[in-house]
C-alpha cells in the first residue's frame, strides 16, 4: 500500500520540473553553451519576437502578461527537462506549470533588454531555472519553488512579497527527492548528488518563509498586481508548493494564467483564484513574488 501511494505521489506531481524523464530531444550549440532544443522552438522564438517588439517599454509586470498570453493554448506536457546529461532544456511547443513560468519571465527579460536573440534568451533561461545560473549537474537546478523565489530574489529578477498583512510563518520540511531517490534517474545511486540534495534542501528548510493564507486571498487583492509568480502552498508532505502560475486581473476579477494539467494547455483560469485554492482540498494559500528586473 505504501508503494502504491508513493506512485500516485509522484505522479500528481508530474507537472514539476524534477519529474521523471519520457523523451528525447537533440542537443545543438548554441554560442559557447549547449542547449537542448528543436528547429520549431527557434521558430517559435522567431514570432514572439515579432510579437513583442513594438512592446519592449511596457513595464515589467505588462511585459509579463504580454508574453504569458502569447503561451495561450499552448499544449501541457510534463516532464520535458528530465534528459541527461543535465543541461538547458527549451521547449516553447509544450509546457507544464513550472517551465511555463520560467519561460515566460525569460523571455520578458529578453524584451527588456531589447536584444532579441536566441542565444540572449537562453541565457536568461538559464539564470531563471539554475541556481547561481551555472550547470554542473542536476542539483544545481532550482527544483523547489521556495529555493526559487530566494535565489531569483538574490539575482535581483524577483522579490518576494509573500510576507504582507494577513500573512503566516511558513514550516517547511523538504524532503521529497532525497527521500525517494529511486523515483528519479538522475539520483538513483548517486550518492555524491544525494548528499547536494539533502543539504539543500536542509538549507531551505532552515530559511524563514511566509504565505498567504486562502481566506486572505480576496481581502489582500489591492496587494496583488499582474503579472506576479503564485504558488500554491501545499499540504502534500515533502514538498512545498504544488503548482505555479501567473497573476492576471481581470477587471475586478483576481485570477491567474497558468499551464493546467486538467485543460491540457496554457489557460486564464475561469475560476477567482481564492476559488482554486479552496477547491484544491490540498493547498493551504500561496505565495508571491514579483517581477524586478
Amino acid at each position: 500500500m505504501k508503494k502504491i501511494l508513493l506512485s500516485i505521489l509522484i505522479i500528481s506531481l508530474a507537472s514539476f520540473s524534477y519529474a521523471q524523464p519520457k523523451k528525447k530531444t537533440d542537443k545543438q550549440p548554441v554560442g559557447s553553451q549547449k542547449v537542448y532544443y528543436k528547429s520549431e522552438d527557434r521558430s517559435i522564438f522567431d514570432k514572439y519576437s515579432a510579437y513583442i517588439y513594438n512592446k519592449t517599454n511596457l513595464p515589467d509586470n505588462q511585459l509579463i502578461i504580454e508574453t504569458a498570453k502569447f503561451f495561450l493554448n499552448v499544449p501541457y506536457v510534463a516532464n520535458t527537462l528530465e534528459i541527461e546529461p543535465e543541461g538547458l532544456v527549451v521547449n516553447l511547443r509544450s509546457l507544464d506549470c513550472t517551465t511555463f513560468v520560467e519561460t515566460v519571465f525569460a523571455l520578458a527579460m529578453t524584451a527588456k533588454t531589447k536584444v532579441l536573440t536566441f542565444d540572449n534568451f537562453c541565457s536568461k533561461l538559464r539564470l531563471v531555472r539554475y541556481r547561481n545560473g551555472v550547470i554542473n549537474d542536476y542539483t544545481d537546478r532550482l527544483h523547489y519553488t521556495s529555493d526559487w523565489i530566494y535565489q531569483n530574489q538574490e539575482k535581483k529578477i524577483v522579490k518576494n512579497i509573500s510576507k504582507m498583512p494577513g500573512s503566516k510563518p511558513l514550516i517547511l520540511n523538504l524532503h521529497i527527492m532525497s527521500s525517494n531517490t529511486n523515483e528519479y534517474k538522475q539520483l538513483n545511486g548517486k550518492e555524491d548528488l544525494i548528499g547536494k540534495i539533502k543539504a539543500k534542501e536542509s538549507e531551505i528548510n532552515s530559511r524563514e518563509h511566509y504565505y498567504l493564507p486562502a481566506e486572505e486571498i480576496d481581502r489582500r487583492a489591492s496587494q496583488f498586481k499582474s503579472g506576479d509568480m503564485v504558488g500554491f502552498v501545499t499540504t502534500i508532505p515533502g514538498i512545498d508548493i504544488s503548482h505555479v502560475g501567473i497573476i492576471y486581473k481581470d477587471g475586478k476579477k483576481l485570477t491567474f494564467i497558468h499551464a493546467s494539467s486538467t485543460h491540457k494547455k496554457v489557460v486564464i483560469n475561469k475560476d477567482p483564484l481564492s476559488v482554486f485554492v479552496k477547491g484544491t482540498g490540498r493547498n493551504t494559500g500561496i505565495v508571491l513574488a514579483r517581477a524586478r528586473f
